[in-house]
């Protein structure tokens, strides 16, 4: 009694329901995908009630940030803008801290403040809050009720990175399958095909997600997939760069992919076949590689610990899915496509396959530990939960592929048709079979050659019904083996998981690390300096020359008003409080108690009575004196100062 394989349709329908069920409870209510960075602070407060205008409005952030022009804008009550639109660079050391200006002479009421910008890893963040001076008041503002990446533009940007994983996937792990494992498979059409559709998945997806950048990073519009103003902007990007270097890499692949089922295929000679083997092997290396390298220059890898580490092993960790996932695809194929697979082929496969595994266990582990950090993270964030379903799915998904390989270790167990005397009467059996299936065969064609001769349209029936009898034919050589059709149906079980992992896995790339999550947390809660910085030093020091519009105020900030670099901005007034252009202002820094200093500054005039340094070193704190030497004409001039404890 034999074994048969199930329909490949009805086991197809229950698997991809079963992986769609799980992926829709998994991602059920989810929000839009978080970034790597995120906010931890900023002055003022969100809900913040404030007795004076204050000067500009700061946002710190858990880890570097790309901003543009429009990053930062402060609305007053009546929606207009409120700022300066001038982004500072107020990041010292570890502190990631920006700012804008804000107008002078604002009324009292309820701002608000939003921005947009983009992380490190390449994830679009955004958010929104209030302060009031004075008095909280009534807003015409609306909060944004879309976050950045969200929206349609937000759902096809993260269907197109889905496709271009696994395009990545079968393009690399089925070149890697004909390669190492079976090299016959080169000249087999269901495999061409499979691999030329996991390039053209894997360029069509890259080519997408270049145009979708615009939009998924700014305005969220599909309509401006297609500015080529924002698509010059995303080009100068770290992320247009790495899509811009995979689309000529996919170029090379092509070419990989040519030669492999060209050249390849048509070798007969073994020493020839060999060294083109040898060559394609290093050269689809070095393009995979360079391929998985840009994902690990502009995500997750290239931020936080390690960078220098952790790309080298993302790399490795995506050559080892792409040889896992992608071989079993091609396998799958091969298993319900291909007239034959050989047993020699599948254990080749079953070993790479357990080295693809080894190298995911570890490069996963230190991954984790990276993003991750505590067991608290693990339990307590949204990414700590998606890793914990991840790794479920690899343990079901290595407890299916031990099973694949009991089958395999079957099927190279099996004695061959002959040795005992059952398998000589099933051998002789078959051979009978075979004998009237070419007998059959042969009337079949005599058949239809005297029809072709009388009716053409009886020749075309017949010729389909000796089509039917050959598929039906060798569906029935397959499934009689009874280890390959329980190879078949472990694959398609293996491959059903996989899907849904790897959508986890998609999940996972754009969601904030559980690290980054809790860090955020901890700083938003605190007030220390480690999460917000101390208060910018600002001063006031009136002036008199003695000469010709002698009289004034010079207004100091130093930001953030502690050891390590710090922005200076001097704002030199009227008694009546309209800007005074001055022809020279200089500052000096001391420290007495150290016997540091004078520490001249010399401030660049940005516009009338404005006047800034950026990178001012305070080197210790203590109490330092500022001294600022104000001149109003060629002749007059006078030095004012005060002390100031900078901590």
């Amino acid at each position: 009694m034999t074994t048969t394989a199930p329909r490949l349709g009805t086991a197809l329908a229950r698997l991809l329901i079963l992986a769609a069920a799980l992926l829709g409870t998994l991602l059920a209510g989810a929000a839009p995908a978080s970034a790597h960075a995120a906010l931890t602070g900023s002055d003022p407060k969100d809900g913040a009630v404030v007795a004076t205008a204050p000067k500009e409005v700061n946002l710190t952030f858990s880890e570097q940030v790309a901003m543009s022009p429009d990053s930062i804008r402060v609305l007053d009550p009546a929606g207009r803008r409120a700022d300066t639109g001038e982004i500072r660079d107020l990041c010292s050391g570890s502190i990631v801290r920006y700012g804008v200006g804000l107008r002078a002479g604002l009324p009292d009421g309820t701002y608000t403040v939003a921005w947009q910008t983009v992380s490190a890893d390449s994830h679009p963040i955004s958010g929104a809050f209030t302060f009031s001076i004075g008095a909280p008041s009534t807003t015409s503002v609306a909060l944004p009720d879309r976050t950045a990446g969200g929206g349609l533009v937000g759902a096809l940007y993260g269907i197109a990175r889905y496709v271009s994983y696994a395009g990545f996937a079968v393009l690399v792990g089925g070149g890697a399958f004909v390669l190492a494992c079976w090299p016959r498979g080169a000249s087999v059409r269901p495999v061409q095909q499979t691999v030329v559709r996991g390039w053209l998945a894997l360029t069509g997806a890259t080519l997408a997600m270049l145009l979708l950048r615009s939009p998924y990073t700014g305005s969220g519009e599909l309509s401006d997939a297609f500015d080529l103003a924002g698509l010059k902007a995303v080009l100068e990007t770290k992320t247009g760069a790495a899509l811009t270097s995979r689309l000529l890499l996919l170029g090379a692949a092509a070419l990989f992919v040519a030669v492999l089922f060209g050249a390849y295929a048509r070798r007969t000679d073994p020493k020839e076949k060999k060294d083109l083997s040898f060559g394609l092997g290093l050269g689809g290396t070095v393009v995979a590689a360079g391929i998985a390298g840009t994902w690990a220059l502009a995500e997750h890898a290239s931020t936080g610990l390690q960078p220098g580490i952790a790309m080298p092993v993302d790399i490795l960790h995506l050559l080892a899915v792409a040889a896992w996932l992608g071989g079993l695809t091609v396998l799958l194929v091969s298993l319900y496509k291909a007239p034959s697979v050989e047993r020699s082929a599948v254990e080749r496969f079953s070993k790479v396959a357990f080295g693809a595994v080894a190298v995911l266990a570890a490069t996963g582990i230190y991954q984790s530990w990276r993003q991750v950090g505590s067991w608290s993270a693990l339990t307590g964030t949204r990414y700590g939960q998606l890793l914990l379903v991840k790794i479920g799915l690899m343990c079901v998904l290595i407890g299916i592929a031990w099973i694949s390989r009991r089958w395999t270790q079957r099927l190279a167990d099996t004695k061959p048709t002959g040795e005992t005397g059952e398998g000589e009467e099933a051998g002789e059996a078959g051979e009978g079979d075979e004998a009237e299936e070419r007998e059959e065969a042969e009337q079949a064609e005599q058949a239809a050659e005297s029809a072709e001769a009388a009716d053409p349209e009886r020749a075309a029936q017949l010729a389909r019904q000796r089509a039917a009898v050959a598929t039906a034919r060798r569906k029935r050589e397959r499934d009689a083996d009874p280890e390959r059709a329980g190879l078949r149906r472990s694959v398609l079980t293996e491959a059903a998981v996989a899907v849904v992992l790897l959508a986890v896995t998609t999940v996972l790339t754009s969601t904030e690390p559980g690290r980054t999550e809790e860090e955020a947390a901890r700083g938003t809660a605190a007030s220390g300096p480690a999460a917000v910085p101390d208060r910018p030093v600002d001063i006031r020091l009136p002036f008199d020359t003695g000469g010709v519009d002698g009289k004034g105020v010079v207004r100091l900030s130093l930001d953030p008003g502690r050891t390590g670099a710090n922005a200076l901005h001097l704002f030199v007034e009227r008694p009546n409080g309209k800007p005074l252009d001055v022809p020279e202002i200089k500052v000096a820094f001391t420290l007495e108690a150290k016997n540091v200093g004078p520490l001249p500054v010399a401030p660049d005039r940005i516009q009338t009575g404005h006047w800034s340094a950026s990178g001012v070193q305070i080197p210790m704190p203590g109490e330092w004196r500022i001294q600022v030497t104000v001149r109003t004409s060629d002749i007059d001039q006078t030095t004012i100062e005060k002390n100031v404890k900078i901590g």
